[in-house]
């Protein structure tokens, strides 16, 4: 009778300390939400290390391409989730400053498209709503040859 209840004490402790700090990892990461909830956070991997993606955003792999090669890029990366457009917007507003991009434009019309652009790239940044997600497009290539030597010139 005493080895049964022993075997039961040992059992219930076992499943309790399995089980406790479990609970304990719960609490403390639903109580670790992003200090803003309304800015996004980037995705921890990239395919071009200085173009960020929100989290949220599921990659179309079928949808996408990338090259590069003695130091040109070129891609074109399809991503699909709910997101809400305003808050995509100021997310690459603020991340790719950060990587050393410059923005050219904002262009909303039912789709947003955003123009940044480099020394020797651009990046044009495309959110297209269908239904209830987004589908983000992010096309990454070099300037042409008669932009680069423009931007170089002075305007006169």
């Amino acid at each position: 009778m005493k080895t049964a209840r022993l075997f039961f004490l040992l059992i219930s402790c076992c499943l309790l300390a399995a089980v406790l700090p479990g609970c304990s990892t719960l609490s403390s990461s639903s109580g670790s939400k992003s200090i803003n909830p309304d800015l996004l956070e980037p995705q921890a991997i990239l395919k071009f290390s200085d173009v960020p993606v929100p989290v949220g955003l599921k990659s179309l792999p079928t949808q996408s391409y990338s090259f590069e090669s003695s130091g040109v890029r070129v891609g074109v990366l399809k991503y699909q989730g709910k997101v809400n457009p305003d808050q995509v917007v100021n997310f690459y507003k603020e991340q790719m400053a950060m990587y050393n991009w410059n923005l050219v434009n904002i262009v909303e019309y039912g789709q947003r498209l955003l123009n940044f652009e480099r020394e020797n790239e651009t990046c044009i940044i495309t959110m297209e709503p269908k239904g209830s997600t987004v589908i983000l497009t992010i096309s990454l290539g070099p300037k042409s040859q008669a932009a680069a030597k423009k931007a170089k010139s002075p305007v006169k």
